[in-house]
């Protein structure tokens, strides 16, 4: 059976998220699970913040009571690392943070490294993404301009999350500006506008939000706000990268 899927709006392995996080490691059903975390958005902003993350990443799940393991994908070749790729697949949660969706999109599809991660998925193992890492898990990835940090198109993702697109850190911005963006997705695409410190977590089409903020639904023009522990079902089918 798929595992779940985690779609976190902004807030990777800070306290807030811990509850959440401690919640997806009890569901797999191990006494010490094994998770990888991926900083590869974070890549182009430099060596030092690359490591942050990563660095940041252990000490948090280490605090899970995790076993934590960083798979070191900085460029597309380490993504067909046979090395990385066995890593992401032994891991009973695999976490992509946050960065740049474009280059983190280019960096994994195809690789031997998303293939193991959807492959794990497939077992029973949780994907988890936040941002950027969100972004590119679902069938459409919103491009985002700076300023003023608003997606103006979207394109093709990575699609363990089919007929979704994410637009994260959604309570940082005007909505009506976001409503605009909204209406140019893909037609049956479902828009999730995650706040900062919010996840959506979903399994089999059934979704749950978590956090302290809301999660914003968008079907065409309808509009649907949740906050933690409401649910949502999304049935749309697409095809993974």
């Amino acid at each position: 059976m798929r595992g779940p899927v985690a779609l976190v709006g902004a807030g990777e392995f800070l306290p807030v998220m811990s509850a959440i996080d401690a919640d997806l490691l009890a569901g797999v059903g191990r006494r010490r699970p094994r998770v990888a975390v991926l900083p590869t958005a974070s890549w182009p902003d430099g060596e030092e913040v690359f490591l942050r993350w990563a660095a940041l990443g252990v000490e948090h799940f280490e605090g899970l009571g995790a076993e934590v393991e960083v798979v070191l994908v900085r460029e597309r070749p380490d993504a067909a690392d046979a090395a990385h790729a066995q890593a992401v697949g032994e891991a009973d949660l695999i976490y992509f943070s946050g960065g740049k969706p474009d280059y983190l999109l280019r960096t994994l599809e195809g690789s031997a490294v998303w293939a193991a991660a959807r492959a794990a998925s497939e077992r029973g193992s949780v994907i988890a993404g936040c941002s950027a890492g969100a972004m590119v898990l679902c069938s459409q990835v919103a491009r985002f301009r700076t300023p003023p940090h608003l997606p103006f198109g979207f394109e093709a993702g990575l699609g363990l999350v089919p007929g979704v697109a994410v637009i994260p850190h959604y309570d940082r911005f005007p909505e009506t500006l976001a409503a605009v963006r909204v209406a140019g997705a893909p037609r049956g695409t479902v828009v999730l506008g995650i706040d900062e410190d919010t996840a959506a977590i979903g399994r089999d089409g059934t979704w749950l939000v978590r956090g302290t903020g809301r999660v914003t639904i968008w079907r065409g023009r309808r509009r649907e706000r949740l906050r933690d522990g409401e649910t949502f079902r999304i049935s749309a089918q697409h095809t993974e990268r």
